[in-house]
Parts: C-alpha cells; sequence; structure tokens
C-alpha cells in the first residue's frame, strides 16, 4: 500500500471555479427560460382577459341598443300582435266614430241652415209686409167706414189669408186691454165706465209673426177717471 499524499490528492481535485463557470450559464439558462415561460404566461392571460372585456363591452352595447329599438317599436309591436278579428274590431270602432263625427257635423250645419233660411224667409216677408202696410191700412179703413162690393171684399180676404199662411198675424180690436208691448196708444180717452185701460179705437192693426211685433197696433186708449 502506497503512501497518501495529501498534495496530490488536492492536485488531482477539480477546479471549482471552472466547475461554477460551466454550470452558471447552464443554470442562467434554465432560470431564463423559466422566466420566459412565466412572461408568456402572463402575456397570454392578459391577452384572453382583455378579449373577454372586449366582447362583453360589444355584447352589452349590442343588448342596449336591441333595447332601444325594442322601445322605440312597441306600439307597432303591439299592433303586430293583434289578431285579424281584433285588427278589424278596431279599424270598425274607428270607422264607427269618424262616422259618428261627421254625422254630428252634419246635422249641426243642417240646423244652422235652417235657421238661417228661417231668418231670410223672415225678413223677405217683413219686408213685403212693410211695402203693403199702407194698403193694408187703406183696405181696413174701407171695410170700416163703407160697405164694400163681394169682389173688393174677396180681394181683401185673399190678401189677409195670404200673409197668414206666411205666419203673419193681424191684432188690434176694441175692448181688448190695453197692452204697451203690442199697442201704440196714440190717445187716452178717460171713461168714466173703464175699469182698467182698455183699446177703444183701433187706428191701424198691428201685425207680428210669431212673437216678433212687426207693428205696433196704434190705439186710442179708454182709461178710468181718477
Amino acid at each position: 500500500m502506497s503512501d497518501f499524499n495529501k498534495d496530490d490528492y488536492l492536485n488531482d481535485l477539480p477546479d471549482m471555479d471552472n466547475l461554477s463557470g460551466q454550470a452558471g450559464p447552464a443554470a442562467g439558462a434554465s432560470q431564463e427560460s423559466q422566466s420566459n415561460g412565466d412572461s408568456a404566461a402572463t402575456a397570454s392571460a392578459d391577452s384572453v382577459a382583455s378579449e373577454t372585456a372586449s366582447t362583453a363591452a360589444n355584447a352589452a352595447s349590442s343588448e342596449s341598443q336591441e333595447n332601444g329599438d325594442a322601445a322605440d317599436s312597441a306600439t307597432q309591436d303591439g299592433e303586430d300582435t293583434l289578431t285579424p278579428l281584433g285588427q278589424a274590431k278596431k279599424e270598425a270602432a274607428e270607422y264607427l266614430e269618424a262616422l259618428q263625427r261627421e254625422r254630428a257635423e252634419f246635422i249641426n250645419f243642417r240646423n244652422r241652415s235652417q235657421k238661417e233660411q228661417e231668418r231670410f224667409r223672415q225678413h223677405g216677408i217683413i219686408d213685403v209686409l212693410t211695402a203693403l202696410l199702407p194698403a193694408l191700412d187703406d183696405i181696413d179703413r174701407i171695410r170700416e167706414h163703407s160697405e164694400m162690393d163681394e169682389s173688393f171684399k174677396a180681394v181683401s180676404t185673399k190678401i189677409d189669408k195670404a200673409f197668414e199662411k206666411f205666419g203673419v198675424e193681424k191684432f188690434g180690436e176694441k175692448g181688448e186691454d190695453f197692452d204697451p208691448t203690442k199697442h201704440d196708444a196714440i190717445l187716452h180717452k178717460p171713461d168714466p165706465q173703464a175699469e182698467k185701460e182698455t183699446v177703444d179705437t183701433v187706428v191701424e192693426a198691428g201685425y207680428r209673426i210669431g212673437d216678433r211685433v212687426i207693428r205696433a197696433a196704434r190705439v186710442v186708449v179708454a182709461s178710468p177717471q181718477n
């Protein structure tokens, strides 16, 4: 057995610095590879998260637009959901309402037209009557103070009937109560036998159409003595 030489043993050991230098690059490469892998994984996760957020935002925007369109077309959709019978009933109700409105307007127009025609008719009758009043007064005087022959009496009767046909009423009779709304007193004559004011003499007869007095009767009034 050979003698152990310490110096030779130490010289035979590998150089630790060289081993460290050789192992360093490999370890560094491994550490760098792991770091790059972690970075790549992080970047991939960030990309996925960004894409997910973008998709969610687009979906929310699309849903909001769809909700707005649905709200705008709510009435139209409601009408579209009506059955053919329901749609027909709705149209029939609209036509009936329009017809009733037109009918009411026509009735009002007809009533106004009738009132205007009646007013124009009365104006025409009043104009004719006013123009004939002097002749009618003369006929009344002849009838009262003289005897009329049959032919003249027939003409007078026809004139009276013609005015009656158009609603003209002749008034003013001796002995009736005095009414200042239809009598024009040209003279008040005291009468000891009179208990109230009465018509004593009709100078000119009065004429009216309905409640409208065309001309008041001109009369002499018998008044009671005080």
